[in-house]
């Protein structure tokens, strides 16, 4: 028996298991939520009963259940013991947004029409249950691995990473000749394997005015009014600067993004002091973030001039890019095989905007690629996984275990 029809025997199995995960809510304590100790105890025990040897790292959280942000990492030796071929997914999701969007309830999974629907059924679950189930397959076949094969099942991806892979590697966990898969991002056919990431800037913009009655404008200072107007300029004039483009990446230009706003006031006849609105950008390598920011606080200071308001500029998270995994690097060319043997696939290699763990393995020098069969709706109502996604993805995560 191959692996593939090994890892096909457990697909009732990996639904179960990805269904119990979606049921525990580790929403992150950035957005309010519990974080992800709950998954964590549930994967420790599955660990423990098929007698895969793994080590807790708690970065300590007051805002989390227990006070912890878990991960857990697994490592399974092989004939190479110098080197390390892990696979590394997360156990945070995002928060469910509107409920009313919803059909179901997003914590309480429901299987239709060959899915698996609820929030974090896709982002990340889904690809953990893979990864988990590729190993399993390749121990039942009774050999060692050619290198050494790791999980890492992190804290934290969802709100920057300071408790989750930041904090591991800073633990030394990882060494200069291991290579990493970080399943959080791909296509329906999963045919596009990433290898870089634009750079990442998250901005808070406060704006203070003075509070009034709507009724006598004159007398306040409508910080709504002045943010509305300051967004839409600091939005246009980026587009407008940083137009550039990079086929290597997918979109290939720089994206500005107004996003979040914080509630200002709760009745309708009070001119609001105060209004806080975030812009989530996602830059392209050549485009230094510094002279973004310059750009920005250039436009910040001209209003304040004119308004007479005061602006808050914060950075809630910034990612400079860090050089791409070679495209004719081993990691890649294991990939592609994979691809090519099981599925008959060319894949596209390029970049994306989204933010993920490769960004941090990458920085240090290491080769990370990216790369699942998703549907990508994460982070939307209704967020579902595909089961035959599921299943193949284990069986190319199992094949690249068992590559030299």
């Amino acid at each position: 028996m191959n692996v593939a029809e090994i890892v096909r025997r457990y697909e009732r199995e990996m639904v179960d298991t990805l269904k119990n995960l979606v049921r525990m809510n580790s929403v992150n304590p950035s957005s309010g939520g519990p974080g992800e100790l709950k998954k964590a105890l549930y994967l420790q025990k599955k660990l423990e009963e098929w007698n895969l040897p793994f080590e807790r790292y708690d970065s300590p959280d007051p805002r989390a259940e227990g006070n912890v942000r878990p991960n857990i990492v697994v490592k399974v030796k092989g004939e190479d013991s110098s080197r390390t071929l892990w696979f590394v997914t997360h156990l945070d999701v995002v928060p469910e947004g509107d409920k009313n969007l919803w059909d179901i309830d997003p914590f309480e999974p429901v299987e239709r029409d060959g899915k698996i629907y609820g929030r974090g059924a896709e982002d990340n679950c889904g690809s953990l249950v893979s990864t988990l189930y590729a190993l399993k397959a390749v121990l039942d076949m009774g050999s060692y691995p050619p290198q050494n094969v790791g999980l890492v099942f992190v804290a934290d991806e969802e709100a920057g990473s300071k408790h989750g892979i930041d904090f591991l590697i800073k633990q030394g966990i990882f060494g200069e000749q291991d290579e990493f898969v970080v399943p959080d991002g791909g296509t329906p056919e999963g045919d596009f394997i990433e290898i870089a990431e634009k750079s990442i800037l998250w901005l808070k913009f406060e704006v203070l005015g003075k509070q009034t009655h709507a009724s006598r404008p004159g007398m306040g200072l409508n910080a709504a009014r002045v943010a509305m107007k300051l967004m839409t300029e600091i939005d246009e004039t980026l587009h407008q600067k940083f137009n550039m483009e990079n086929d290597l990446f997918l979109p290939p230009s720089s994206t500005f993004e107004p996003t979040k706003r914080e509630p200002n006031v709760d009745n309708v006849n009070t001119v609001p002091g105060r209004d806080v609105s975030y812009l989530d950008c996602r830059v392209l390598p050549s485009i230094p973030l510094d002279t973004v920011l310059n750009t920005i606080e250039q436009i910040i200071k001209k209003y304040e001039e004119e308004t007479g308001a005061r602006v808050n500029l914060e950075i809630v998270q910034r990612v400079d890019a860090p050089a791409p995994t070679p495209k004719d690097s081993p990691l890649v060319s294991k990939l592609v095989r994979s691809l090519k043997k099981h599925r008959n696939i060319d894949p596209i290699i390029g970049g994306i905007g989204g933010g993920t763990c490769a960004a941090f393995f990458r920085r240090e020098g290491w080769h990370a690629v990216v790369w699942s069969t998703i549907d990508e709706t994460a982070h939307q109502a209704n967020e579902y996984k595909r089961i035959d996604h599921m299943v193949d993805d284990a069986v190319i995560f199992a094949e690249m275990m068992l590559s030299p």
